[in-house]
């Protein structure tokens, strides 16, 4: 983890920000990110890291498989981005895999298919975030393809390193090149809505107050033509 990013004013005022905030930004610099289909699953609905990413695949091999022994290599802080393709009938995080990384202090899990064991990772207070929850174990079903090489959580890329963001909404994916752009603009858009509510709750009609801090602007593109 790059501590001069980690360490620095503007990432830490960012973990206050929502992920709408954040995708508000990410839509005006028209990058990607908004992982549809990512829910949360268990745990609190907060989550806030740098990824490290493994992808998984069918298994190909008679030898018994594993899905969670990279647990052991995951620092403090880290979000563990799992990629088994969507896959619905099997899971590759449990409830030791959840417990564990409460115990480690990871900032949370994200599957691009299911989990499962739920509830313990509800008494564990851990964020566990997927498509969904289905009982049935990964073991012996797939194994791991790689380790730190890029994933996707649904429709979004995810390489090592980048911004994962989750709250009761869902989860963002921030490349890591663009971080300070994307949530120092976030950051921005806050001061200005904040701006826009204040003026609306003092009475100004809300057309008006949108109008006076150009709200309609703020998540759009600057060379988009609807904002000539």
């Amino acid at each position: 983890m790059n501590t001069d990013i980690t360490q620095a004013d503007w990432f830490e005022q960012a973990k206050t920000l929502s992920t709408a905030e954040i995708s508000d930004a990410l839509d005006a610099l028209k990058l990607p990110g908004s992982a549809f289909g990512i829910q949360p699953i268990a745990g609190p609905a907060k989550l806030f890291g740098l990824a490290f990413t493994v992808r998984f695949a069918p298994i190909d091999r008679a030898a018994p498989g594993t899905v969670g022994d990279f647990i052991d290599t995951l620092q403090p802080g880290t979000v563990a981005v799992l990629d088994n393709g969507g896959r619905l009938d099997c899971t590759v995080w449990g409830g030791i895999l959840s417990q564990l990384a409460a115990h480690k202090g990871l900032a949370g899990t994200v599957v691009h298919g299911v989990c499962r064991d739920t509830a313990e990772a509800d008494a564990a207070g851990y964020p566990l975030y997927a498509n969904g929850r289905f009982m049935r174990t990964g073991k012996d079903r797939v194994q791991v393809e790689a380790y730190e090489q890029p994933v996707s959580l649904g429709d979004v890329r995810v390489c090592p390193g980048d911004l994962i963001v989750g709250d009761a909404d869902g989860i963002v994916v921030v490349a890591r090149a663009r971080l300070q752009e994307v949530l120092q603009k976030a950051l921005a858009t806050r001061v200005v809505e904040a701006q826009i509510l204040a003026s609306a709750l003092a009475g100004t009609p809300l057309t008006e107050a949108r109008k006076q801090f150009n709200y309609h602007s703020l998540q759009r593109a600057a060379d988009s033509p609807l904002n000539a």
